[in-house]
């Protein structure tokens, strides 16, 4: 199933565009209004367009040239986003990092990107310090904030040098605007198969997310959104800020979510719009009243998130007065896909049509196309210049991997029904999904298979009563180990992200395997939560962030 002629000859894409142009129009029309709000702290169109110039002066004072990359640790505020615009102004590409990567996972990232500079958060240094001198071409740090007296044993062969020092007061604007075409950002996905890859995506293809999700779940130039996702996300980023800059709208940025402080957030913020994950509108909706959410019975008319579970949507309605909820598209960051206007009813369950600009259609193993009501893998095609993915960053070969026979294959499972509309079904790749973030078991298999006392492990989903994958790590110790289960989890704690710890891990004599010895997985998703698990919510110990 898959977009007809007449669909592809009735539609017409908007004009190409990056965030910078857009920027740029919103500033002509509207300087004096707020564009950002963090924590209340606004700024006009005009001061971040300001900003971001003499921002983008200074780092190319620094050496930062078109083209060249440049890796980011930074927290939701304004820096980041500072960051991203004037790295973009003089044709640079922004590299965002997870704030939670550590030890390999962030070394990895850091030396593929191939950045010479990072910007990083005071409270990070210390991770980047200790991957020293493995990060590849990196020969400069400016950090956000003070760095305090633990940090005297910098390594030599780094500059660290203080952001507010290259924050510039040159605000000429910048003589053109960057080609739709090029590089706007490298954002990492987990990998299944390999390490994480960096995503090319181009401006043009950020202004392309946020158009086509404003269709899903529209808002005007009256209204506020509201966010904590993290803004080295593409949701943030292009569903965000690109989409808040398209319709003149105003963004109020989080730091963090909190059930408790949400209602607060929302009524301080004037928030008429709110992107969250679907997970935490789950735990919205099983939330104890406040007189803060009373209050704001019915200012949020829009909740942007899938997914939504039909009962979930019922308690966003019932109690806090919201009258569209999620956001009826699919994709991921290489190219999102289906989509469906917000005033077409769609069948609980779906994600929408197929985007005109795409072509979509579910193949079997052999690239042959399957009839409506078929699951299979969703594979597309984009009808317009630079609206996916320009393929990974340094790695062709994976790009060639994912183009079989010239279509783009996403790894999940979907399908099409009579009326076009598109049904996720599963994922076909080895990943886990667990708070907003997605998990690379092969990453994470061999973080683990570092540990001395471990032989053989494997890193599977297991059923979340929250919504999303909870992660469980069935291993076989070596003989004679003396490793518990809770001593290997406060080890993992130290080393990969917080939201990698793990749930669940149990320990086995044998692993089920198939003959040529790879670990069947599914057999150990379905056995699931066994009597011999060990479940870290029963435990009492508690990961930092």
């Amino acid at each position: 199933m898959s977009s007809t002629p007449e669909d592809v000859r009735a539609w017409r894409p908007g004009p190409r565009d990056t965030p910078v142009a857009a920027l740029a129009r919103a500033v002509a029309a509207h300087p004096h209004k707020v564009l950002f709000d963090f924590g209340g702290a606004k700024t006009s169109y005009a001061e971040f367009d300001a900003l971001s110039n003499c921002m983008a002066h200074a780092l190319a004072a620094l050496g930062v040239r078109a083209g060249a990359t440049v890796v980011s640790l930074l927290d939701n505020h304004l820096d980041a986003v500072l960051l991203w615009f004037a790295l973009n102004k003089i044709g640079a590409v922004s590299v965002p990092l997870n704030t939670a990567l550590k030890g390999e996972f962030l070394r990895h990232q850091v030396a593929d990107s191939e950045a010479e500079i990072v910007v990083a958060e005071a409270a990070y240094i210390a991770r980047l310090a200790a991957l020293a001198p493995r990060l590849g071409r990196v020969r400069q740090v400016l950090v956000r904030g003070r760095l305090d007296d633990g940090h005297t044993d910098l390594p030599a062969d780094l500059r660290f040098d203080p952001l507010d020092a290259h924050r510039g007061d040159d605000a000429t604007p910048l003589q053109a605007l960057p080609d739709p075409a090029a590089l706007n950002a490298l954002i990492y996905t987990s990998g299944t198969t390999g390490p994480s890859k960096g995503c090319m995506i181009s401006g043009n293809q950020m202004c392309h997310v946020a158009r086509l999700l404003l269709r899903a779940a529209p808002f005007g130039p009256d209204d506020v959104l509201w966010t904590p996702l993290p803004l080295y996300h593409m949701n943030a980023i292009a569903t965000g800020v690109v989409s808040t800059l398209l319709v003149g709208a105003t963004i109020s940025i989080a730091p963090r979510f909190s059930v408790s402080g949400f209602w607060p957030a929302v009524e301080a913020s004037g928030a008429t719009v709110v992107s969250i994950l679907g997970a935490l509108g789950t735990l919205l909706a099983q939330a104890p009243d406040n007189d803060a959410m009373k209050r704001c019975f019915g200012q949020v008319h829009t909740v942007k998130g899938n997914p939504f579970a039909p009962e979930i949507k019922q308690t966003w309605r019932r109690r806090f007065g919201a009258r569209r909820i999620g956001s009826n598209a699919y994709g991921l960051t290489e190219a999102l896909i289906t989509s469906v206007p917000a005033d077409v009813a769609v069948p609980e369950g779906s994600s929408g049509r197929c985007a005109p600009e795409f072509d979509v259609r579910i193949f079997d193993a052999d690239d042959n196309e399957l009839p409506p009501g078929t699951a299979g893998e969703v594979v597309c095609r984009p009808l317009h210049p630079d609206i996916m993915f320009k393929g990974y960053w340094r790695r062709p070969e994976d790009t060639q991997k994912v183009m079989n026979n010239l279509w783009f294959h996403t790894g999940d499972i979907g399908r099409f029904d009579a009326e076009g509309f598109f049904y996720f079904v599963d994922r076909k790749k080895d990943y886990l999904r667990r708070r907003g973030e997605n998990i690379s078991s092969f990453e994470m298999e061999s973080a683990i298979l570092l540990h001395p006392e471990i032989e053989q492990v494997a890193v599977h989903a297991v059923f979340s009563t929250v919504g999303e994958d909870d992660l469980k790590v069935t291993a076989r110790r070596v003989d004679g180990a003396t490793v518990t289960e809770e001593t290997l989890c406060r080890w993992l704690a130290e080393r990969v992200p917080y939201y990698a710890v793990p749930r669940y891990i149990e320990f086995r004599e044998e692993l089920p395997s198939n003959p040529q010895g790879r670990v069947l997985k599914y057999q150990l998703r379905d056995e699931g939560v066994t009597p011999a698990t060990w479940d870290i919510e029963k435990s009492g110990f508690k990961p930092t962030r």
